[in-house]
Formats: structure tokens, C-alpha cells, sequence
């Protein structure tokens, strides 16, 4: 990874809609060598897909919340299990499995507040292995949408 895959990674995450053309243009680079850059990108890896970024609000999801689930028995199978069923959930908008008290934190997105007392009770307290659980309501949001390599120094990314 280079000064030009990052700056076409950089580009690419603010507007994944730019043309080769104009990428290129803002990289500094020809078309046919930024064209090959974003294709070894994708074989890589580095570069997993494209997606319109959406404002759950304007889709009637207005109330968006964190749920943390422990499972038990505590198991690889049971751990992708649960993970799956709730990928398929049209409230869930991502699961994360993580360390510590919990064993997974689930994003959601939904309607309004009854709507999130259904999906807990009717999704998550429903299911055999979840212990226990709780859930904290997202006020506010700040994403991140440009990462850039790490360079391995405290504090910067440069």
C-alpha cells in the first residue's frame, strides 16, 4: 500500500460513485494505471464493495439502539448461530461478536420505541441461548467513512 492506493482508498470512500476517469484526475494518475490499481485493490481484498450510505430516519427508522447479548453454552457453533439469525432480521443493521461481559453487541434501527420492546422481546429474549441482555438508545452518531492505512504511530494516521 502507497501514497497513490491510499489517496484512490481515500477518494473511493468519500464517493464511490467517481468515475475512473475523474478518480484518476484526482489522484494525479493515468486512467489505465488507476483502473489497475482499484482492480489489485478488489483482488486484495482492501476494497470489499460499494453502497449507498442512507439516513435510517428518512426509511422510518427513527429509533436506533445497541443491544448486548451473553450466550450460554459459550460456543463457536452457538456464537455463529445466533449471529446468522440475527443477520437475517430486518431490524438488524450490524453484529459485532466482542470480548468481555458481553458476548455480542447488535445495532439496530427501527421505527419507534414499541417497536424496539418487540424486537427484544420477541427476537432476542425468545431465542435459548441469550442469558441475558440490555439495550442503550443511540442519541446521536458519528461515523468514520474515510480509513486510511495505519502507520503504527500512537495518536496520528500518517
Amino acid at each position: 500500500m502507497d501514497d497513490i492506493d491510499s489517496a484512490i482508498l481515500s477518494h473511493l470512500q468519500r464517493d464511490g460513485r467517481l468515475t475512473n476517469r475523474e478518480l484518476a484526475r484526482l489522484v494525479g494518475i493515468a486512467p489505465s494505471t488507476c483502473l489497475e490499481r482499484v482492480r489489485a485493490l478488489r483482488a486484495r481484498g482492501v476494497i470489499t464493495g460499494y453502497h449507498a450510505a442512507v439516513q435510517p430516519r428518512m426509511l422510518g427508522r427513527s429509533l436506533q439502539a445497541l443491544v448486548f447479548a451473553r450466550l450460554r453454552p459459550l460456543s463457536r457453533e452457538v456464537i455463529s448461530g445466533f449471529e446468522a439469525y440475527l443477520a437475517q432480521l430486518p431490524e438488524v443493521v450490524s453484529v459485532f461478536v466482542v470480548s468481555g461481559d458481553d458476548d455480542v453487541v447488535v445495532h439496530v434501527a427501527v421505527p419507534d420505541i414499541e417497536q424496539l420492546h418487540a424486537f427484544l422481546m420477541d427476537r432476542v429474549s425468545a431465542r435459548r441461548e441469550v442469558v441475558s441482555f440490555r439495550s442503550s438508545v443511540i442519541y446521536q452518531q458519528t461515523s468514520t467513512r474515510v480509513l486510511a492505512p495505519w502507520n503504527g504511530r500512537p495518536g496520528t494516521n500518517q
